[in-house]
């Protein structure tokens, strides 16, 4: 199974309107500077050029702005108030005509010139973070986007600059400890965490390598964004980890099958031999149906080989149903769960649901059973199959003792609260989860 690719979110056009619009904001016009403290006031030489070149930025002439707020940089005698006004238009003016490697420069030693109300200065690290960013200096933008963040004025866009810079400077383990604060803040509050915040975290654990953090990041998204990508990428990778073991791995194809992402012809081919092999062939005639019907088999030889096994199947769950009645009364007479939990497993398989919740729970009421966690798994399918969604997830979270069926009972979880979601919504039943699980 090929990971999911990893596509950066791009917010460059997005930032670079708002550098410009903080630029607008922070950018100061000389007929202000006559209403200034006496100790913020342009020297008297440096006022012509400055009023020069404040005329031209009003009227967009921004390379005649320049030129005069050059000629006024290059005046001796400057006091420090007058390099800051000097490079507050300049910055202004170099943004303007998108030369960011200027505007960066000019700007920078304003913002610890002690010239700037605080405000102003919250904005224009914020612009830097923006400029940095662009000019792929991720360091930079690092710098100040943190600093933004720390002092308790960063905006959206700006966490976002930050996440970004981490992931495209090569620092997955910034990049992962970041996002996930973010993710795990926004979960505190009550609120959906951000699906580009979620993507990064996968990306730069897919790049460390780090499986466990891969899983836990793909059940996120699944909870918050239900897409058959991000069930297909989880559940092929349990089924790998399933593979050693028949039973666990037909309860992994029984879940992929229910969220609809079973794709692969072999697996529908696996997943009905393994249920015949263990006496459930109405699971097995269920997914071969579903599989013919969905003409997953293009290939007409294995098409004619999958008929086959239907058939043969459909003959075993004739043979099995009606032997289904007195299998109940010796299950009742038996001193251990065993034979009720064999009969729960077949009623499930024909999709009686009622009478394989009461045969399950018969079973594990008498105990004595060789899987009883898989018989607490296969209670809780049973419960949400037949519409008993609070029931199957207790009996879900009560999954214990494998830790693979402990996780496929968690992602039944997931999905069993993604269709109640999606139902009292009014919306069309979806793989998944809407909100977090409890």
């Amino acid at each position: 199974m090929q990971n999911i690719i990893m596509k950066v979110p791009g917010t460059l056009a997005r930032v670079l309107g708002v550098a410009a619009a903080l630029a607008v904001l922070v950018a100061v016009a000389p007929p202000a500077l006559a209403q200034k403290e006496k100790e913020q006031q342009v020297s008297k030489q440096l006022g012509p050029p400055l009023k020069a070149a404040n005329e031209a930025l009003q009227a967009k002439k921004y390379p005649e702005a320049i030129a005069k707020l050059k000629e006024a940089d290059a005046m001796s005698g400057k006091k420090p108030y007058d390099q800051h006004e000097i490079n507050e238009m300049l910055g202004f003016a170099y943004v303007k005509t998108n030369d960011l490697p200027n505007a960066a420069k000019y700007w920078e030693p304003e913002i610890d010139d002690g010239f700037m109300p605080e405000s102003e200065t919250q904005q224009k690290i914020r612009a830097l973070a923006v400029i940095e960013y662009q000019l792929k200096n991720y360091d930079k933008a690092l710098d100040y986007g943190n600093r933004a963040i720390k002092g308790g004025f960063a905006d959206n866009d700006t966490r976002t600059i930050v996440g970004q810079s981490y992931y495209l400077k090569g620092d997955m383990k910034g990049t992962a400890k970041f996002e996930e604060g973010l993710v795990d803040n926004e979960i505190k509050a009550g609120e959906t965490p951000k699906d580009e915040a979620l993507m990064l975290v996968y990306s730069a654990c897919q790049k460390l390598n780090d499986k466990p953090c891969e899983d836990h990041t793909l059940e996120r998204l699944i909870t918050y964004y239900p897409k058959p990508d991000y069930w297909k990428q989880l559940l092929y990778g349990l089924r790998q980890q399933t593979s050693s073991n028949d039973a666990n791995l037909f309860q992994t194809y029984r879940l992929m099958s229910e969220v609809d992402v079973l794709s692969d012809p072999g697996d529908y081919t696996e997943m009905a031999q393994i249920a015949i092999d263990q006496g459930s062939p109405g699971d097995a005639e269920q997914v071969l149906q579903k599989g013919l019907d969905g003409n997953v088999f293009a290939d007409q030889r294995i098409k004619d080989k999958n008929q086959r096994l239907l058939d043969r199947a459909k003959l075993a769950a004739k043979t099995d149903q009606a032997s289904l009645p007195k299998a109940e009364k010796d299950a009742d007479a038996a001193p251990t769960g065993a034979k009720a939990v064999a009969v729960g497993k077949a009623y499930l398989g024909y999709q009686q649901y009622d009478k394989a919740i009461d045969e399950f729970s018969k079973g594990i009421s008498k105990g004595g059973l060789t899987n009883p966690t898989e018989a607490q798994l296969d209670l809780g399918i049973a419960q949400l199959k037949a519409g008993h969604k609070d029931d199957a997830i207790k009996s879900f979270k009560a999954v214990k003792g494998d830790p693979l069926l402990e996780r496929l009972a968690a992602l039944w979880v997931l999905h069993a609260q993604g269709n109640a979601a999606s139902t009292a919504s009014g919306e069309r039943p979806h793989n998944g989860a809407a909100r977090r699980h409890a």
